[in-house]
């Protein structure tokens, strides 16, 4: 995951197979690489690549979950159907959240039957774990068709009228590539970015648990979102048309990546951007998180200054506390001096670390915590702690995954090209 996630579930409030050779139709579709998807007919498949360096999932177009609303209707017109019958789609993916398409009897035999003959299916994967903590926070791991794993949380909690907010922690990524040091998901090694549908099948997983809407959205968990900006910002899109919710319940985090919140602005969305800092200077933040070396803490600050100009959303600053190490009445004074040199209005999210196995790092104790945010406080800096969730569930991130899957499953193309190596060496 990104730098976060060992401490995002505070921060919240907080085995190998070949895939299946898909069958092919009489025609097959394109997919546009928008931000909105749209399905024409064509003769040839192509499915745009990812924009980041980091390696391509099995990319498999199709897939029900995911394609709005005029997507599906189209799809239906393909086969011979009625438009209305795309509605009809829509209708039972998002609201009766169906699982298989055998499950669609609301539609002729006929076309059930045409769809999975053409290869199609809803994109639903299997809860393979799920552990709940004694606060109701629910963790689960789903199992992915090439059967490697991925954690996503459910966090609910109820405010004084009786009215529960569900929060669902997603990941973008199967692992992450970017190990900062206190992370629990980097030790578990990376795999692949996640597609669009794997992102949005979290979301209803958690409402499949709890019997309850999700409300809000963090891209919080494992992986880091903005090297799988165009699945993620595609996922949003379906998560806020299609699953209905709205923007501003969406917050998309990251420890840093050159470019991307530029490129994050240039999309002018409602939701919150929530950087990861963890740091008050550039040789600290090089020490916590190996990747801002390429990424220096002033570049972020200015991309930051000019994500709120672009987009008049205010930025969000996350900052987890290990004792001993930025926790100092010091440091919350110098990150004062770096927030307000670069603009105003900034909000800080202090986590108190959340502890994971092997780690060298500690929890800082409540003063220290409390003087930490009253130094900022000080300082005209908007400051909340999270309230730490889930750690009976073993809520840092990539934890839970960890004690099934310390480092990602080999799939037979893997295991294939890693024999040629060999082979290619002797």
């Amino acid at each position: 995951m990104n730098a976060m996630f060992a401490t995002k579930i505070s921060m919240l409030q907080h085995v190998c197979v070949v895939p299946l050779a898909r069958a092919t139709r009489h025609r097959s579709f394109t997919v546009s690489a928008s931000a909105s998807t749209t399905v024409t007919p064509s003769r040839n498949l192509t499915v745009s690549s990812p924009t980041s360096s980091a390696r391509a999932p099995h990319v498999d177009p199709r897939v029900l979950l995911g394609m709005s609303e005029h997507d599906l209707q189209q799809l239906a017109v393909e086969f011979g159907q009625q438009s209305y019958r795309g509605k009809q789609l829509h209708h039972l993916i998002y609201k009766r959240k169906a699982k298989e398409i055998q499950d669609f009897s609301h539609l002729p035999q006929a076309f059930r039957n045409d769809l999975i003959k053409a290869g199609w299916k809803i994109g639903r994967s299997p809860i393979y774990h799920t552990v709940t903590a004694a606060d109701g926070t629910v963790k689960l791991l789903l199992k992915l068709e090439d059967n490697r794993l991925i954690e996503t949380v459910g966090i609910p909690v109820e405010d004084e009228k009786g009215s529960m907010r569900l929060t669902a922690c997603v990941s973008s990524q199967v692992g992450c590539p970017l190990r900062c040091s206190f992370c629990a998901t980097g030790k578990g090694g990376y795999s692949r970015n996640l597609q669009r549908h794997e992102i949005i099948e979290q979301v209803l997983a958690i409402e499949d648990i709890f019997k309850h809407r999700v409300t809000n959205v963090v891209f919080m968990g494992m992986g880091e979102p903005m090297l799988n900006l165009k699945s993620v910002l595609d996922a949003h899109q379906c998560l806020n048309k299609d699953v209905q919710i709205g923007q501003r319940m969406i917050t998309i985090s990251t420890v840093g990546v050159p470019n991307t919140i530029k490129k994050l602005a240039s999309h002018k969305l409602q939701s919150t951007l929530a950087v990861s800092l963890h740091a008050s200077n550039q040789k600290l933040r090089e020490m916590i998180v190996p990747s801002a070396k390429s990424y220096p803490l002033d570049a972020i600050m200015k991309d930051c200054r000019d994500y709120f100009a672009e987009t008049s959303r205010r930025v969000s600053f996350e900052y987890a506390l290990l004792a001993g190490v930025n926790d100092s009445v010091e440091q919350a004074r110098e990150l004062a001096e770096l927030l307000h040199e670069w603009g105003r209005g900034y909000h800080v999210n202090l986590i108190p670390f959340n502890p994971i196995e092997g780690s060298e790092y500690r929890r800082p104790n409540k003063k220290t915590v409390s003087a930490f945010a009253g130094a900022l406080e000080s300082r005209k800096i908007t400051v909340s702690i999270r309230q730490t969730r889930g750690l009976d569930a073993s809520a840092a991130c990539g934890q839970l995954r960890n004690n099934f899957q310390k480092s990602p499953l080999i799939i037979e193309s893997d295991r294939e090209e890693s024999q040629s190596d060999v082979a290619v060496a002797c």
